[in-house]
């Protein structure tokens, strides 16, 4: 059957994100959208897509969205022959850790990570002098060299679990400090950290989660463990993405405040539409690289693959695969 305006995918998927996307917008998206579903049968290709994705990616071309927990325990489980990832360089990179066999495309290069660029591998080499015998997690926002010279890794979303799997008194935690910060107030763990701060989650500030408060009474205030302990201090709830869009499932707050990227909001909002979401969020310009546009292109051209030198690969792989381990 040829493919027409009436029955291509597109035209099914805009009630899903008609909330968020005006429909003088729509045909903008809908032929990358329809060209994307050919392309990803043609290559036996699947898309991850992050959280911090625009709904349009998110809700439409996505075969597999979450945080980076979720988004690494569904990569190893992916039957297809080409993974996507719509998200950031070092989500790609764990994508392929774990899928070695695969062909792991990232649409843009460039979209990388403040965090994954406050550390470098010879950092980690002499933190392991400085601190000889205290085991290492490193947040899977790094690059593979530097997940290559740790113990075990973690993500927002299990990163207590992790270091009390270790049944150790002191852990080094990198590369970022308020994320450390808050789990040590959880555990009771010391935690040397490292001062690594994400460009998105860093900018909340305690006097605006009052001022959110005060300008809408009754708002619920979630935010995300990167943000700084004060403002998580403020906050009704902390948690990784996953966690903040389940508390907002299972509670049903009527209005709400999601302290994260943008793009998190509308597409949670897109799950509730009869909540009301205030939305002072900070836009991440890493994740913004990855348009529908590059998804077509990266599927087009298999570019850009995403390949780790071996002797890296093994030993970041297991750091990763330890944390997967941990329940």
């Amino acid at each position: 059957m040829a493919l027409t305006a009436e029955n291509a995918p597109s035209a099914r998927l805009y009630a899903k994100v008609e909330r968020a996307i005006p429909s003088i917008e729509w045909p903008i998206y809908a032929q990358d959208i329809d060209a994307i579903m050919t392309l990803k049968r043609r290559r036996n290709a699947v898309v991850l897509a992050h959280n911090y994705q625009t709904p349009e990616i998110f809700h439409c071309v996505a075969d597999l969205v979450g945080d980076s927990l979720a988004l690494a325990r569904e990569a190893m489980n992916v039957d297809a022959d080409v993974i996507v990832l719509a998200g950031v360089h070092f989500m790609a990179e764990t994508a392929k850790l774990l899928n070695p066999e695969k062909t792991v495309l990232i649409p843009d290069p460039a979209a990388g990570c403040s965090l994954a660029e406050s550390i470098t591998p010879e950092d980690v080499r002499l933190l392991r002098q400085r601190y000889p015998g205290v085991p290492i997690v490193t947040y899977v926002n790094t690059s593979a060299a530097v997940k290559a010279l740790s113990d075990i890794c973690c993500t927002s979303g299990n990163a207590r679990a992790v270091i009390e799997s270790l049944g150790v008194d002191r852990v080094i935690m990198l590369p970022d400090e308020y994320l450390a910060r808050n789990v040590a107030a959880e555990t009771g763990v010391k935690i040397i950290s490292w001062a690594g701060h994400c460009e998105v989650h860093e900018r909340f500030g305690a006097e605006e989660v009052r001022e959110l408060r005060e300008a809408y009474p009754g708002v619920v205030i979630l935010a995300h463990p990167e943000c700084p302990p004060e403002v998580v201090a403020e906050a009704d709830f902390s948690g990784s993405t996953a966690a903040m869009s389940a508390y907002v499932g299972s509670n049903r707050p009527a209005r709400v405040v999601l302290l994260t990227e943008c793009s998190m909001s509308d597409n949670v909002a897109v799950q509730y539409p009869d909540l009301e979401f205030i939305r002072p969020c900070n836009l991440c310009p890493h994740m913004k690289r990855i348009t529908l546009r590059n998804i077509r292109g990266a599927l087009e051209t298999m570019g850009h693959e995403v390949t780790i030198d071996p002797a890296i690969a093994a030993p970041a792989r297991r750091a990763v695969e330890r944390m997967l381990a941990v329940k």
